[in-house]
């Protein structure tokens, strides 16, 4: 699943995070852990990251990651108010972390809406005491293509913070 294209990027978020003097945490749902997978990939990433959850479920996404439930029924799952609450409460179970990313969407082939279609993922970021970067995107392709996608722009989203 993790193409080299993938893997470089996650060793240049490593690069980056490590100059920062940064520990990650990420929150993860549709890309089921592969953004940390691609950061554990590297040779020493243990001195930056920190772990990882995996909260498919909206019931993970309320206990481990502390995602309102008001917050789940009224905007959903997939949505980038889910997306920086889950930023914020991988944060909170993490303390040792001082960033994090977050990636909450829908990789397919089912489950899209005309609001909501396969392809659109959320992903918020966050360091410090700086306000949550988070965006929509949607992306083209199959499961793979979308997850591929999704961890890519993650990790891009690591490197800019």
């Amino acid at each position: 699943m993790l193409d080299d294209d993938t893997l470089a990027l996650a060793a240049r978020a490593l690069d980056t995070l490590r100059a920062r003097k940064h520990r990650v945490v990420t929150a993860e749902s549709c890309t089921g852990g592969l953004v940390a997978a691609a950061l554990t990939a590297q040779p020493g990433s243990s001195d930056v990251v920190e772990g990882g959850f995996v909260t498919y479920s909206n019931a993970l996404k309320e206990t481990i990651l502390i995602v309102g439930g008001t917050t789940l029924a009224r905007k959903g799952a997939v949505s980038e108010e889910t997306a920086v609450e889950m930023v914020f409460g991988a944060l909170q179970a993490a303390p040792n972390a001082t960033i994090a990313v977050s990636l909450t969407g829908i990789a397919g082939p089912a489950g899209g809406t005309d609001a909501k279609p396969v392809g659109t993922v959320c992903i918020a970021c966050l360091s410090g005491t700086n306000a949550p970067h988070v965006e929509t995107c949607h992306f083209p392709g199959d499961r793979a293509a979308i997850r591929q996608a999704a961890v890519r722009r993650a990790l891009e989203l690591l490197i800019q913070s």
